[in-house]
């Protein structure tokens, strides 16, 4: 608890509730949780944003060098004169949110209930460098007929800054899932990181998760044997060589040195404005611009949940502490998988998805990138709610 106590003072968010702390049997303290940044934390934000210190750029650069100058000035006017966090965070409390003290971790999460008595509970995992917001637009869609959990994983948004690899995640909303919240049997549905935390779950808790669905299933890493390997997994492997070589800086960097880019990104809105939007727009949807795929208000309400958390250094260190390790993420996958790639995504071909997982759907979409669920709404609660629907519960 002082741990929990000492991140509300960090991150200067403040917990209200309207009803008494709930004690389940497990012994697990559930507290509503409400979004209320201090406007303190908003007026030095202000402060910081009219101090910027813009860097030289060639003219016209565009995205060719990173993140296009012309775009994040636009942006940062934006965030200093347009931008509302208030309405913002009160659109996020929309939903009902608590925290949860699992081994020793607070965890932050959304729970909305269906009013469908038959309802299955799905657990839905954000990446990097979103967080639970990416699922903000789909919540309405899917609550017909599921239970909704949507953590925000260890180091990521409003749980505790502890980054953690995808078999110390799973564990977390396993035990989230079945003892804080008493759902024996349930589903998951991923991408990115979330993909990686799906896997791991489905790997140590067969019995418990009926199916997974997810946006991409892992990439070829060289250590493969190429003479088992179809013709188009070996032509997917130099794609993905490919692209660690002209996209994969950033990773490397996470993995190895995050602390050297945290302390820049931690202090500096601006910076760390450039560092989240300019995968956003690499990594959405392909042709137009990045506005054309994301608002304003969407960028900045996922930028502004890593500012007063303060959690951009825990989230890239998800990279380094999952690094070199053997996790049940990386072994095949037997539960029941489906599996959308996206044009935005890596063009991931069925024999590999095959190879890693137990394939029961896969489908090319037809639009939508890295951010899916936010990108696409509809077409993504259309595939993922029609795999599962095509799966028994257990």
């Amino acid at each position: 608890m002082k741990q929990f106590i000492i991140l509300l003072v960090i991150a200067t968010i403040t917990v209200t509730s309207h009803a008494q702390t709930k004690k389940n049997n497990n012994m697990f303290i559930v507290k509503p949780f409400k979004i209320d940044v201090q406007q303190t934390v908003l007026d030095d934000l202000q402060n910081r944003l009219r101090q910027t210190r813009w860097p030289d750029a060639p003219e016209n650069i565009g995205w060719q060098y990173g993140t296009d100058p012309e775009f994040l000035k636009s942006l940062v006017a934006y965030w200093q004169n347009g931008y509302d966090w208030r309405r913002q965070e009160a659109t996020l409390n929309q939903f009902p949110q608590f925290t949860v003290e699992i081994d020793g971790l607070p965890i932050h999460f959304l729970h909305i209930k269906s009013k469908n008595p038959n309802a299955r509970p799905l657990l839905l995992l954000h990446g990097w460098p979103d967080c639970f917001y990416r699922f903000y637009k789909v919540i309405p869609l899917l609550t017909d007929d599921y239970d909704l959990i949507v953590p925000s994983i260890p180091g990521f948004g409003f749980s505790g800054h502890v980054a953690m690899t995808d078999d110390g995640s799973a564990k977390i909303f396993a035990t989230l899932m079945k003892d804080v919240l008493n759902y024996q049997t349930f589903l998951v549905a991923g991408g990115d990181v979330g993909s990686g935390i799906a896997k791991s779950i489905a790997n140590l808790y067969p019995e418990n998760v009926t199916a997974i669905h997810l946006t991409d299933v892992g990439y070829p890493n060289g250590s493969e044997d190429w003479s088992t390997m179809s013709k188009a997994e070996q032509e997917f492997g130099q794609v993905i060589q490919q692209w660690w070589y002209r996209e994969g800086a950033y990773a490397m960097l996470h993995a190895t040195k995050p602390q050297t880019q945290a302390y820049g990104l931690n202090d500096s809105p601006v910076g760390l404005a450039s560092w989240i939007v300019e995968k956003f727009n690499t990594w959405g949807t392909p042709g137009g611009t990045i506005e054309d795929h994301f608002t304003k208000d969407e960028l900045l309400t996922n930028i502004m949940i890593y500012w007063v958390s303060q959690t951009i250094n825990s989230s890239m260190r998800t990279y380094a502490v999952g690094s070199f390790q053997q996790l049940a993420s990386g072994q095949k996958v037997n539960t029941p998988t489906g599996v959308a790639i996206f044009p935005g995504d890596a063009p991931t071909p069925r024999e590999w998805a095959e190879r890693k997982t137990n394939l029961k759907r896969f489908t090319i979409m037809e639009k939508g990138g890295h951010f899916a669920a936010l990108e696409a709404p509809e077409l993504w609660v259309k595939e993922v709610d029609t795999f599962f629907k095509s799966i028994q519960a257990k």
